[in-house]
């Protein structure tokens, strides 16, 4: 148990502090390339997932709850469930938030269905890499370590929660792109940074369990692509604009308080139903 807190406690340390590490080495090296091409984003988005191979490897907790297999016999329909459910609550809050008026569509309409498909494929086939190694670290390592330990679920998935925003934070401050940070926080960055941990919880949650039940970190590695290719383009790229502060609750993007719940939602039924499996 001390030596799985330990590994835990170490790779969170990591984790949080890895992209200021990228950014300090950014500054002493004199980059000149965009922060997107440095080596401190590069530094930033490995070290959780590397640490915690490292201690895999070489710190006793070995690779049995790794979930590195891809279990498509016994899991096929978990991954049916990381491909659709997503996109089903997304074309749901997508609904209400237009019927409401609390979003415009006009970018739709403008740039038709095909151009939206065309940016979901791309943005999936872009995050690819970074989900990789988000996937690696959270949900390879933290939540089944933390479920070695005994952690009630619960807690797991808000521990696993805190230190993925935390980890966030250099991205948001330094390595994004402050065009493309304002193009997807319209009500501000203070904002957008509570809505984030806000909504980290709930997906934390959502993502853990579906990693638990499925035994695989690649159902969720699918996830976390379809989460950020169907979400992401509707406001970097023009398809929906919002209209008031309302499209802080009602919204089709992964930011949303409405999508939080449903993502809370998601994530209670897969427990509920790992719990009774399990029993």
């Amino acid at each position: 148990m001390n030596k799985i807190i330990r590994n835990v406690t170490i790779v969170s340390l990591f984790a949080v502090g890895g992209g200021w590490l990228g950014i300090w080495l950014n500054g002493v090296t004199g980059n000149t390339q965009p922060p997107m091409e440095s080596l401190g984003v590069l530094v930033w988005l490995t070290t959780p997932a590397l640490i915690g191979l490292l201690l895999r490897a070489f710190g006793g907790d070995g690779w049995k709850d790794a979930g590195f297999g891809l279990n498509l016999r016994a899991g096929w329909t978990w991954y049916l469930v990381a491909l659709l459910l997503f996109p089903l609550a997304s074309a749901l809050t997508f609904g209400v938030s237009l019927a409401s008026g609390t979003i415009s569509a006009d970018g739709f309409a403008a740039q038709g269905l095909g151009a939206y498909t065309s940016a979901v494929g791309m943005m999936f086939a872009g995050s690819i890499m970074k989900n990789i190694f988000e996937e690696f670290a959270w949900r390879a390592y933290l939540t089944p370590r933390l479920n070695a330990a005994k952690i009630h679920p619960f807690v797991n998935h808000a521990i696993v929660a805190v230190v993925w925003w935390a980890w966030h934070l250099p991205y948001y401050y330094y390595f994004l792109p402050r065009a493309d940070l304002q193009a997807a926080t319209p009500y501000g960055v203070p904002a957008f940074l509570a809505l984030a941990l806000i909504g980290l919880l709930p997906t934390a949650f959502f993502f853990g369990e579906l990693r638990l039940i499925s035994k695989s970190v690649w159902t969720v590695f699918l996830l976390h692509g379809v989460v950020n290719a169907v979400s992401m383009p509707l406001l970097l790229n023009g398809f929906i604009t919002s209209n008031n502060w309302a499209s802080l609750i009602f919204s089709p993007t992964n930011d949303s308080i409405i999508m939080s719940v449903l993502m809370g939602v998601m994530g209670y039924w897969l427990y509920q139903y790992r719990m009774k499996r399990s029993s």
